[in-house]
């Protein structure tokens, strides 16, 4: 949760098998929103545990749910769950196969139930029936069928309580009473090992736990600077190894494995360029078998022989970045996401015994033969030294000899990644297509605080919202100038979450450095956006205060005031579009009504778009697809691109326009056809 507070006269273009490259007399064909941005076809695909059952979400009546289908025949595929409104977008396999869980909310306000549906029957029931209040899923093990982990804060909305669920009955006994700690490690016993506890200097204390007994002192501090970097990765299947990502001692995050007994550590696998992200664990033993790094793009490491074959099987036959997305119990099978990048992405079976690939879908077959730009790696060094590992889209027919810059200048739009502690990657990005096609180039740069590479980096970043992470923005544009890629009075900058805040940031204390701005779910008040954080992330809190400010103490005050656009937004002089979710639990809905209500006291224009059904972020594609329309007709009038029409965009949202439709171009006119067509 705390990481996530808060998207010629030849052919020139690097495009999909089939198809149209750009040429000067030809532009590269207007790929539509709808093909970007409304419902894939089937995405996240998954195998059953027992290896009889194929799973994906896809859309059922216009909504996305769970399928389920024999892996011996695809094409049988039956919807498990008839969600009406708000999309599915996660979901479990229970560990005997016999149901599906998942989790929802209403309208984006996080208080998640858990639900389980029946394979064979079809029923569904709430296993956590609770209003008010968030279940989440702790531990769901291979060796345990008939129950699993989850913890819940419907008893203190600060706390979350440990709960053993039987998936047979629903019923659910207290595991563990919770009053301290954010946070659990259980071992594929369903046993709960180890419970973390926040310091007061933003660091964790990790205790173990036996029953409801509690040890007197932590076996384990992980220190403040630590405490985005380093954290208990789980257990093997016996319990007796307990795997970490560490960056104690170092600055980027190794995984290693203690021996529970001895406590002895041994390093499986480190970057001093990255921290390692990921590992894959052998279903049958839970020993890791192979982890992944991503510096520049992912690298996937096998720890013994067998890994190292099947890594290599699947890189020769796949193109792209290669990711185990599920394995059967008995490792038979696996599901394999495979990004071209330049291409749709792919789901394919692996069947090891057999050494066979089959393909099961494509997640948006109709992007096939689309004008796909390739997305380039790139270093920026910042005024102080630093490398931001950035990622560049450029539009089709832009880059004659595929070197990453374009031969002619173009207008360029900045899109900074939430967070803050999350980071952009290498691989398809709708957003960063969306854009490369309407004309743009489009900028993604980890910036100070973005996760992935070291403490250090992430570290930096300590009390500079709107300073030095503010300078690693415009050392990407002056970057991006310096290279030929854009000119200073052509780039906009758009982000959600931190992404909305460095966009109002730009606006207010840079005014001339961007020619317009979109935000999305952005703070704009951080004193009021600490005050009104969910209860649930009472355990983070400490960290909030040391990596934004401390709103306890008179420095914390004057520097959370002096860092909020709000109080600047009288220098705001450059277009500003605003899109907001009116149940957003993280950044609230007074964060945009604040700073709207500044522009306008000032008479300064800014556009603010409403969905009374959205929370941090707009989950219903109807939405983003409404909020997208809007944004490219900004961006058109803002950096000279071009637009699809309106056209149909706004039916079905829950889009209201609160204020500035006559500063959107095209905005009104759609707003008033939405209303006489009487949706």
């Amino acid at each position: 949760m705390r990481r996530h507070l808060i998207a010629t006269a030849v052919a020139v273009a690097t495009v999909a098998a089939g198809g149209v490259a750009a040429t000067a007399q030809t532009p590269a064909p207007l790929i539509e929103r709808t093909k970007l941005f409304g419902n894939p076809s089937k995405t996240a695909g998954r195998v059953s545990p027992d290896g009889k059952w194929l799973s994906w979400i896809a859309p059922r009546d216009g909504v996305l749910n769970v399928w389920v289908a024999p892996v011996s025949d695809p094409a049988k595929a039956r919807a498990m769950t008839a969600e009406k409104q708000r999309p599915v977008r996660g979901y479990y396999w229970a560990p005997d196969s016999g149901s599906i869980l998942f989790i929802t909310d209403t309208g984006g306000d996080e208080n998640f139930k858990v639900y389980g549906v029946d394979v064979a029957t079809g029923t569904q029931k709430a296993l956590t029936p609770f209003d008010k209040t968030r279940a989440e899923i702790i531990a769901v093990s291979r060796n345990v069928k008939d129950r699993i982990l989850i913890s819940v804060n419907n008893r203190d909305p600060r706390w979350f309580d440990v709960h053993s669920l039987d998936l047979k009955t629903g019923a659910l006994t207290l595991v563990f009473k919770n009053d301290a700690f954010g946070g659990f490690v259980a071992d594929e016993q369903l046993r709960v090992r180890y419970a973390l506890k926040p310091r007061a200097d933003g660091g964790q204390e990790v205790f173990a736990i036996d029953g409801q007994t509690v040890s007197a002192t932590p076996a384990h501090i992980i220190p403040a600077e630590d405490a985005l970097t380093t954290a208990p990765a789980g257990f093997d299947n016996d319990g007796s190894t307990l795997y970490w990502l560490d960056s104690r001692g170092r600055n980027t995050a190794a995984l290693i494995a203690q021996d529970v007994r001895t406590g002895k550590t041994t390093i499986l696998g480190e970057d001093a360029r990255a921290d390692v992200q990921g590992a894959a664990a052998n279903p049958i033993t839970g020993k890791i078998e192979a982890y992944s790094v991503n510096y520049l793009k992912t690298e996937w490491r096998p720890l013994d022989a067998a890994a190292k074959a099947d890594l290599d099987f699947l890189k020769s036959r796949l193109k792209g970045q290669v990711a185990i997305t599920s394995r059967s119990d008995d490792n038979r099978l696996w599901t394999v996401n495979e990004d071209p990048v330049t291409a749709p992405a792919a789901l394919w079976l692996y069947d090891r015994t057999a050494k066979s690939l089959t393909r099961l879908y494509v997640t948006r077959p109709e992007l096939e033969g689309a004008p796909l730009q390739p997305m380039h790696p790139v270093e920026i060094k910042t005024r102080d030294g630093h490398t931001q590992v950035s990622y560049l889209t450029l539009p089709p027919g832009a880059d004659k000899d595929g070197d990453g810059k374009p031969e002619t200048a173009v207008p360029l739009v900045l899109l900074v990644h939430g967070g803050p502690w999350g980071r952009d990657v290498y691989g398809y990005n709708g957003y960063h297509q969306w854009l490369a096609n309407r004309g743009y180039a489009v900028l993604s740069p980890n910036f100070r605080a973005s996760t992935g590479f070291g403490k250090a980096w992430i570290n930096a970043g300590d009390k500079e919202w709107g300073r030095k992470m503010h300078d690693d923005l415009l050392d990407a544009v002056d970057w991006a100038v310096k290279h030929g890629v854009t000119t200073a009075d052509k780039v906009a900058i758009m982000g959600g979450s931190y992404g909305g805040y460095a966009t109002l940031a730009g606006l207010a204390f840079t005014p001339d450095a961007f020619a317009c701005g979109v935000d999305i779910v952005g703070p704009s008040n951080l004193t009021t956006l600490l005050a009104t954080i969910p209860p649930y992330w009472e355990a983070a809190k400490a960290q909030f205060n040391r990596t934004i400010g401390d709103p306890a103490t008179p420095e914390g005050q004057a520097l959370l005031k002096e860092r909020s656009p709000l109080f600047k937004a009288d220098q705001i002089k450059r277009p500003l579009l605003i899109g907001q979710g009116a149940n957003d639990p993280r950044v609230k809905q007074a964060e945009s009504d604040q700073i709207v209500d500044a522009m306008k006291a000032k008479g300064i224009p800014v556009t603010y778009i409403l969905f009374p059904d959205e929370g941090h972020g707009f989950a219903r594609p109807q939405n983003n697809l409404a909020f997208n329309a809007a944004t490219e007709h900004f961006l058109e009038r803002c950096l000279g691109g071009r637009s699809e029409p309106f056209g149909d965009a706004l039916n079905g949202s829950s889009i209201q326009v609160i204020h500035g439709a006559e500063f959107s171009p095209g905005l009104k006119t759609a707003m008033d056809g939405l209303k006489a067509s009487g949706f």
